[in-house]
C-alpha cells in the first residue's frame, strides 16, 4: 500500500474539513480554532473525530422543528408578551413580579409561556422518582407520553416497558420516544421495546443515525393524561437507582400538575411529530383544562440546535445576574463558555455567595477533568466548589436566593447549550426555592471543598489531564 498516497488523501480532506469549519458553519471562533488546530496538527485523529462530531449539515433541517414551534404557539405568545411588557399580566406570587424580567427574556427568546397554578413535588433520589412515575403510570386512563435520552434495556428499563405495555392492553395511547444512540449506549435496541410494541404501543428513535454524537434529544420528559409531567435528569436505567458502577446516584427530578403540564405536553408533541413522521393533533384531551391547586409560575424552557439562541443558558445568566443573596448550582459537566464565568465571577465579587457542586469521580473521563479545570478557574473570584462524595452527582439545578431556580436536562456545558435538545423547568416560588436549596445544603455535609491551597498543589499527572481534556473541550 502507498502510504504516502493515503496521508495525501488525509491531509487534502482535512483541508476540506477546515475550510467548511471557516466559511460555511459559522461556529464560534473559539470552537473554529480549536477543530483547525485538531485537524492541522492530529490529522488521522482529527479526520474520525471530525466525522463523529464535526459535522454541521443535517442543522438546517432541524430548524424545522422550531418553525413548527413558532406556528404552534405564534398566537398565544403575542398575547402573553404584549401584555407582560406592558405591565397588563397578573402575577400570582411575588417571586413571579420579582422576576419579571427573567420571565420576559425566556418568554421573547424561547416563547416559553408562563404558568402560575402548578404545583410541584422535587425528587432527589432515583428509587422514590420512578416510585412516583409507575404510580402515575398505574393511575393513567388515557395516554401516557414517555420521552427520555436513554431507556436501559435492564432490570428497570424491562421493568417500565412491562408497565407501559400493560396499560397498552388496557386500551391506552402509549407512547414511548428515546435516543438511539442513548438507547444503544444503554445496551437497548428495537427489540428490547417488542412488548410494548405487541401490546399496541408505539415507540419513536430520535435520528437514528448512532454514528453522530451532536444533535442528540437529551430531555427527560414524562406526561399522564395530560395532566401529570415529570422533568430532570433522570434516565431509565439501573444506575439511576445507584446500581451502577459509580455507586448511590444523586440527581434531581420535579413532578409537576398544573397548566405547566400542557408545555410538557406540547414539547413532546413536537419531538414526536419530528421523529416518528405521525402528525399527533393538539386535540383538547391531550391539552385537557385543570387547576393544578398551585401557585407555582413554571415556564418550560427548550433548548437545542432547532434554536439560533441558547434559550436555556441564557435563562442561566439572567438568574444569576438576579441573585441577591445566593447562587447554587449542581452540574455534572460544567465547561462553561466566557459568558457563564463571567456571570458567575461577577456575582461572587459583588458579594453573592456562589456555590457550585460537581462529582467527585469521572463518568467521562475528558468531561470531568475538564470540569475540575473550568471551576478551579473560579476560585480566585471567591466562587466556592465542591465535589459531592457520596457517589455520583447528575443533577442540573440552580437556584438563587431561595426563591427561584431551574431543574431539567441541561448540564451546564457547550454540548446542552448547543448541540443536544434539552429541556428545563424554571420556576419561581420561594417555598420551592427553599426546598431546592435546602437539598443543596444537605449536600454539603457529603461534600469536599476545592480550595485553592489543594488546586495548587494538585499532582503533574492531573495537570496533564486537565490541560489535553480543556484543549478538545470546545469541540463540537
Amino acid at each position: 500500500m502507498d502510504w504516502s498516497f493515503v496521508v495525501g488523501i488525509i491531509y487534502l480532506l482535512n483541508t476540506i474539513f477546515a475550510v467548511v469549519v471557516i466559511f460555511f458553519e459559522r461556529r464560534n471562533p473559539t470552537a473554529t480554532l480549536a477543530w483547525l488546530m485538531v485537524l492541522f496538527f492530529l490529522p488521522l485523529i482529527g479526520f474520525v473525530l471530525y466525522l463523529f462530531l464535526g459535522q454541521n449539515y443535517t442543522r438546517q433541517r432541524l430548524f424545522t422543528l422550531k418553525e413548527k414551534d413558532d406556528a404552534t404557539l405564534g398566537s398565544i405568545f403575542e398575547e402573553q408578551h404584549r401584555r407582560l411588557l406592558e405591565g397588563q399580566y397578573w402575577l400570582s406570587n411575588p417571586e413571579a413580579e420579582q422576576y419579571r424580567d427573567v420571565i420576559l427574556a425566556l418568554l421573547r427568546s424561547n416563547r416559553a409561556l408562563l404558568t402560575q397554578d402548578n404545583r410541584i413535588e422535587i425528587y432527589t433520589d432515583g428509587k422514590e422518582k420512578f416510585e412516583a412515575l409507575f404510580a402515575a403510570i398505574r393511575n393513567a386512563s388515557h395516554h401516557i407520553h414517555l420521552e427520555y435520552f436513554i431507556v436501559n434495556n435492564d432490570e428497570l428499563g424491562r421493568e417500565v416497558v412491562h408497565a407501559l405495555a400493560a396499560k397498552a392492553k388496557e386500551g391506552l395511547e402509549v407512547r414511548l420516544l428515546f435516543d438511539a444512540l442513548g438507547a444503544r449506549a444503554g445496551g437497548g435496541s428495537r427489540a428490547a421495546f417488542r412488548e410494548l410494541t405487541d401490546a399496541g404501543g408505539y415507540i419513536g428513535v430520535f435520528f437514528p443515525s448512532i454514528y453522530r454524537v451532536n444533535y442528540r434529544n437529551h430531555r427527560k420528559i414524562a406526561v399522564i393524561d395530560g395532566r401529570i409531567g415529570f422533568i430532570g435528569g433522570f434516565n431509565i436505567g439501573d444506575e439511576y437507582l445507584g446500581k451502577g458502577p459509580l455507586g448511590y446516584w444523586r440527581d434531581t427530578a420535579v413532578k409537576i400538575t398544573g397548566q405547566a403540564v400542557k408545555m410538557l405536553q406540547l414539547r413532546f408533541f413536537l419531538d414526536w411529530n419530528f421523529t416518528t413522521n405521525e402528525y399527533l393533533r393538539a386535540d383538547p384531551v391531550y391539552f385537557p383544562e385543570q387547576d393544578g391547586g398551585g401557585t407555582t409560575a413554571v415556564q418550560i424552557v427548550s433548548g437545542g440546535p432547532d434554536t439560533r439562541r441558547s434559550p436555556i443558558k441564557e435563562g442561566y445568566i439572567k438568574l444569576i445576574n438576579a441573585a441577591r443573596e445566593s447562587v447554587y448550582l449542581q452540574t455534572p459537566y460544567f465547561i462553561p463558555d466566557d459568558s457563564i464565568s463571567d456571570a458567575l465571577r461577577l456575582a461572587a465579587l459583588s458579594g453573592v455567595d456562589v456555590r457550585l457542586m460537581i462529582p467527585c469521580k469521572p463518568d467521562h473521563p475528558f468531561v470531568y477533568w475538564a470540569t475540575l479545570s473550568f471551576a478551579a478557574d473560579l476560585l480566585d473570584s471567591g466562587v466556592r466548589v465542591y465535589t459531592y462524595d457520596n457517589g455520583f452527582i447528575h443533577a442540573k439545578t440552580i437556584v438563587v436566593d431561595g426563591k427561584a431556580g431551574s431543574v431539567g436536562s441541561a448540564n451546564w456545558d457547550v454540548r446542552s447549550f448547543r448541540l443536544n435538545f434539552e429541556a428545563n423547568a424554571f420556576f419561581y416560588d420561594a417555598a420551592v426555592g427553599a426546598e431546592v436549596k435546602k437539598r443543596f445544603l444537605q449536600d454539603l455535609a457529603l461534600s469536599t471543598e476545592i480550595t485553592q491551597e489543594w488546586y495548587r498543589e494538585r499532582s503533574r499527572r492531573i495537570r496533564i489531564k486537565e490541560s489535553i481534556s480543556r484543549l478538545f473541550s470546545p469541540l463540537g
